[in-house]
């Protein structure tokens, strides 16, 4: 009788499971399902963060874990979902961290693994999940394993790295540096050959072809994924799968590595994200994302950006709506990473020569402005400078089709300090407050300048101050992260971009039986439009955020200077 009943109850539960599961294929469960589970990384609001330049809990002049921790109720209450931490291993810091020492370790000026363990534990219970940027591509020149390559060139260890007996003919080219870098290889005196860096010369790349590279960058992965994180920003994608023997400029790629870094992954802890640096052309999309999204589940969307930069610098958004689509193709499971600035240059590489002078001309006049032959040096807020267009360009940022990612210090509309070298200038300590160091450190001599002057000092800008002001860009960014919540819409269903004669951006999507349509004003002026095609019968638009009005048809628009709009269909009530 016990076993009959305790059949009957199995079945019963499985027949209660089966239930679920029918109705998880159903649109309005879809998103609750994906975004907690498989795919959370479609729709969260991402925040990179330098742990040195964050927020100084011992007053030694450099930000620490434990000030992160500290800070975590100001992340949440901002909206962030996810933290994407920048390098904080150790480093001889010739390239802000970005050339790793040890990568099995914490650099000790941040803290101590107890410390990172803390913050892991802590951002957890906020339910903040949280990314680390991880270097494969090269080492410092000061890695234990670069040390032994060229002291000991018969060793398995040298063949590690990428060595040349001769110089290369092109050994002038392909370098990410241009202008900075002058070589992408390097005479080593002590191996007595040249090594193949696409950086700096202090920053050797590891040589992929060698199994064993690989293998050890997949235990690297691994042995993060056990310290609690979510997932990877991997730094270089295009230069870690390159083989520099078949050119420097434009060499072949191993994508199959891509496919085995996420089947490692994926062995420790299902649903990490790899996060993918790879500024691509859209034929290339599918060979970094995987012809069924096995490889990369995310991708930066650096062409979109540039023509997003381009279509303001010109007052229209035409340019940007036409890489939009050309981008569009993509596995179902795989999503986009949208972004205005981050810790780089606005990279304006893939623009024409005529395309990237414009952007010059709007937003980087200037010499000490420029960088590497083709990009920016500035943060947002001082290359607007118009307010509403800064909450325009915010507002567009949160309505496109992929992850919103901001940089820490964005959403107070922080400055730039062009005195200091090369990507630096947009790498300055956190503003907190008006008080010394702007609450930054209580050292008198912070690891690097607060900046202190101008417009853009920290007596002007700073979270203190944007806290109690209801008009501050701060308290606009919360408002903004918590609509997009609201309509996951935005980062799962299909969407359309609708033509218009002015210079205003529409964006419509569908998910299930919910509609929205975002507009959004690149011109100064005020532009009119109607969307009178987009409502049928029986429906109204209901304005959620809106700086516009109707006029005399509620279906026609007008939208002043910079203006933006995000509407929902609703069924009018009979």
């Amino acid at each position: 009788m016990m076993r009959e009943n305790s059949r009957y109850i199995t079945v019963l539960l499985l027949l209660i499971l089966f239930a679920f599961g029918c109705e998880s294929d159903k649109p309005a469960d879809v998103s609750a399902t994906e975004e907690t589970q498989i795919t959370w990384y479609r729709n969260p609001f991402m925040y990179n963060v330098d742990v040195d330049a964050f927020k100084d809990s011992n007053g030694d002049g450099t930000g620490d874990f434990n000030g992160l921790t500290q800070s975590l109720d100001y992340l949440k209450d901002l909206g962030v979902e996810v933290i994407w931490l920048s390098p904080f291993q150790p480093s001889p810091d010739g390239d802000d961290g970005y050339d790793v020492s040890d990568y099995y370790s914490i650099d000790r000026r941040l803290g101590t693994e107890k410390d990172f363990a803390i913050f892991i534990k802590a951002a957890r219970k906020k339910n903040i999940k949280v990314i680390m940027d991880v270097v494969l591509n090269h080492t410092s020149i000061e890695h234990k394993w670069y040390q032994e390559a060229r002291s000991d060139t018969s060793s398995s260890r040298n063949k590690w790295y990428v060595w040349s007996k001769e110089q290369p003919k092109d050994f002038n080219k392909g370098m990410v540096f241009p202008g900075v870098q002058t070589e992408t290889w390097t005479w080593d005196d002590i191996a007595k050959h040249y090594y193949f860096h696409r950086f700096y010369d202090f920053q050797p790349d590891l040589n992929y072809q060698n199994a064993a590279v690989q293998a050890e960058a997949a235990k690297i992965l691994k042995y993060w994924l056990l310290k609690g994180l979510d997932g990877f920003r991997l730094d270089a994608v295009p230069f870690i799968i390159d083989i520099p023997e078949t050119g420097s400029a434009s060499p072949e790629h191993m994508f199959d590595i891509l496919t085995m870094l996420r089947d490692s992954v994926k062995a420790i802890k299902p649903d990490a994200v790899l996060l993918g640096e790879a500024n691509v052309t859209a034929e290339e999309n599918q060979d970094y994302f995987g012809e069924k999204g096995e490889r990369l589940q995310m991708m930066f969307n650096f062409y979109a950006n540039q023509y997003l930069f381009y279509g303001l610098a010109i007052g229209d958004p035409k340019p940007f709506a036409k890489a939009l689509e050309d981008f569009r193709e993509k596995p179902g499971s795989a999503q986009w990473a949208f972004f205005l600035r981050n810790h780089d240059e606005i990279d304006l590489g893939r623009l024409a020569k005529s395309e990237r002078r414009k952007v010059f001309e709007k937003f980087g006049p200037e010499a000490n402005m420029q960088l590497y032959e083709r990009g920016i040096r500035r943060r947002l807020a001082p290359m607007l400078g118009r307010q509403d267009q800064i909450k325009m360009s915010y507002s567009l940022l949160f309505s496109l089709p992929g992850a919103p990612v901001i940089r820490y210090g964005e959403e107070l509309g922080m400055g730039d300090d062009l005195t200091l070298t090369e990507r630096l200038a947009v790498r300055t300590p956190m503003q907190w407050d008006s008080s010394k160091n702007a609450g930054f450190t209580t050292s008198s001599k912070p690891f690097r300048p607060v900046i202190s002057f101008g417009e853009f000092g920290y007596q002007n800008i700073n979270v203190s101050k944007e806290i109690s002001n209801p008009e501050s860009l701060l308290n606009f960014l919360k408002q903004l992260s918590a609509l997009r919540k609201l309509h996951p819409e935005i980062g799962l269903g299909e969407w359309t971009t609708l033509k218009t004669d002015s210079k205003v951006f529409l964006i419509k999507y569908r998910y299930g039986n919910k509609t929205l349509i975002t507009a959004h004003n690149f011109s100064p002026h005020s532009q009119q439009f109607s969307l009178a095609q987009e409502v049928p019968a029986g429906h109204k638009l209901e304005p959620l955020i809106s700086t516009g009005k109707n006029l005399s048809d509620q279906n026609k628009l007008l939208l002043k200077g910079f203006g933006f709009e995000w509407f929902k269909l609703l069924a009018v009530q009979q």
